[in-house]
């Protein structure tokens, strides 16, 4: 019988040490609020032999449950996600946090925490919540099952199935996201209830820290605190007070940018300010707006959210903007001072250079750009959601976009092709359509073609890919030109070869590289044809050399032997007897 007894304390001491339930053992309160301890929620002995049959019944079983308050009264309504979150935000709004806090989990807090600190951790949960957390109540059920009846393609996953947790609001804080959770308890014989997590209630400190009030809530004195549309006034009129300080100090950047570098002896740095002087003061202006009003000032509700995320996007915005203007000046720098001759027909290599940088430009200006829209966009929770059904209904937005964008994508592609496989340079002169002209720029999704006329082609990139095209300059800008002459069959043509040739001979426009040729390519019945040939450094000059040699030849013609070799009509009369 002794051992029997024995042997039952013995259990009952294991079972005590391994469910820490000494209370001895349980740290001291030394703060405001206590250490926090993880207690283990302990599963049912069914639960350990068929975890599969209470899992699909959708609730954790707790063996114990806010220890402080007790089981909420039955008059409170806890049993859907939806009630469960409007009544805590009902009685936070009505300043009762007694009753809120019912909504709380605290089964991660230590045993000795009191009722009126847990009032107040509800209380600063309710703090957070208004300051960043913007609740879709779409998304949080109304069934004590927690389940989603309607599907879509966000929640296919989860729609038509029992759920035990619902997530109603995310915080990146240092990189790592925090969710606001509700979940399903099971306590002892009651009914089952949704509460706010115990993991959410663990990091409801950590977060009063970061989006608690700041510096001037805690200053101003409550007889100041009068609302205006339901904001207080101190707020409304601090707010305007930090923006105009914003703006003062953006355009103070902007001049002593200006004004220490105006009489800068090399030219470069002067530039260099009259470029980023305008985008860095309204960064730093905006960004020194955004510090200030996260220590100085806290907002709460709706317009917290949409005042927050708006300065958030400006910042982002210009300090995109920003970065774009210093790539585009550095770029442009480099062409400046590290290119040659860029003019038509000049420097090959040169031009060569111009077009890679021209076409880096653009694309480094495309991607920083996609990059801030990406940062931006990822401040919205909705934009994140699209996302995923995008990829989810891949199949008819997949096909719609590509449509929609296949003109555009096509010529970046393009462009990107042209910078690789050189088929056109800036400053090469090409033919498009008939038009002669010279690459002016390389645009995203166009190429801009100076003609002789001084024109503009705009000539998109994927139409110069995908058609023929005369590149007079991709090899080498020497060319050679024909001059086509008509004269009367008893022309002597071996004297008009011999004057052409003095003619070339005796032009600076021709280059040396080809000799002079002439020779007859055609005959009519009226006439021969004649073609010249002649040779230049680049098409300009040898159009017109082109020009001055078929002049000459003209005058020579008319003037051999009193024009007789011009071509000539003959007519045979013949008298009727």
């Amino acid at each position: 019988m002794k051992n029997h007894i024995l042997s039952i304390l013995l259990l009952c001491f294991l079972f005590s040490n391994s469910y820490g339930f000494q209370q001895d053992s349980i740290p001291k309160k030394e703060q405001k609020l206590p250490t926090k301890k993880r207690v283990i929620d302990t599963l049912s002995d069914e639960f350990k032999e068929n975890p599969l049959k209470e899992y699909n019944e959708a609730y954790y079983i707790v063996n114990r449950l806010n220890k402080a308050l007790g089981f909420p009264p039955n008059q409170i309504n806890l049993q859907t996600p939806q009630a469960t979150l409007e009544h805590f935000i009902i009685q936070s709004r009505n300043n009762n946090f007694e009753n809120a806090a019912y909504a709380l989990n605290v089964n991660l807090l230590p045993d000795d925490i009191t009722s009126e600190e847990i009032s107040t951790l509800a209380e600063k949960l309710y703090f957070v919540l208004n300051q960043r957390i913007k609740i879709d109540w779409h998304d949080i059920s109304d069934r004590p099952d927690g389940q989603v009846d309607i599907t879509t393609t966000t929640n296919q996953s989860v729609a038509g199935k029992p759920r035990k947790s619902i997530t109603f609001g995310v915080i990146t804080v240092d990189g790592r996201d925090i969710e606001f959770r509700l979940q399903r308890i099971k306590y002892q014989n009651e009914g089952p209830i949704w509460l706010i997590s115990s993991n959410t209630v663990e990091n409801i400190e950590e977060l009063y820290e970061i989006y608690g009030p700041r510096k001037l809530d805690l200053m101003i004195p409550s007889w100041a605190s009068f609302d205006i549309l339901n904001v207080p006034a101190w707020k409304i009129f601090g707010t305007l007070v930090l923006l105009f300080l914003a703006f003062v100090i953006g355009r103070l950047t902007n001049f002593i940018i200006n004004r220490t570098t105006r009489n800068s002896e090399k030219k470069w740095v002067t530039n260099f300010a009259k470029k980023l002087a305008k985008p860095a003061g309204i960064a730093i202006g905006i960004l020194f707006f955004y510090i200030l009003l996260n220590e100085l000032i806290s907002f709460t509700g709706k317009f917290a959210v949409a005042l927050y995320t708006t300065i958030l996007i400006a910042v982002i915005a210009s300090i995109t903007w920003f970065v774009m203007r210093l790539i585009d000046y550095l770029l442009i720098h480099t062409i400046e001072e590290n290119i040659g001759d860029t003019n038509p027909e000049g420097n090959d290599e040169a031009r060569m250079k111009l077009t890679y940088i021209s076409v880096a430009r653009r694309i480094t200006t495309f991607i920083v750009t996609i990059i801030g829209i990406i940062v931006i966009l990822s401040q919205f929770e909705s934009f994140e959601k699209l996302g995923i059904s995008l990829l989810a209904s891949a199949g008819l937005a997949t096909v719609i976009l590509g449509i929609a964008a296949q003109n555009t994508l096509g010529n970046i592609i393009a462009g990107i092709q042209i910078a690789m496989t050189r088929p056109a340079k800036i400053g090469d002169t090409i033919i498009v359509d008939d038009d002669w002209g010279y690459v002016e720029d390389i645009k995203f999704t166009y190429m801009v073609v100076r003609t002789w006329d001084l024109r503009r082609l705009v000539v998109p990139l994927q139409y110069l890919i995908s058609n023929v095209f005369e590149n007079w300059s991709m090899t080498s800008p020497h060319q050679i030109r024909s001059i086509f002459l008509h004269a009367d069959y008893r022309i002597d043509v071996k004297k008009l070869r011999q004057k052409f040739k003095e003619l070339v001979e005796a032009e600076d426009l021709w280059d040396g590289e080809n000799d002079p040729i002439l020779q007859v390519v055609d005959v009519t019945e009226k006439t021969i044809k004649i073609r010249a040939l002649c040779s230049s450094k680049d098409a300009t000059h040898t159009w017109d050399l082109h020009c001055i040699l078929r002049e000459k030849m003209v005058a020579y013609i008319c003037e051999l032997e009193e024009g007789i070799h011009l071509p000539t009509v003959r007519a045979k009369i013949q008298e009727n007897n």
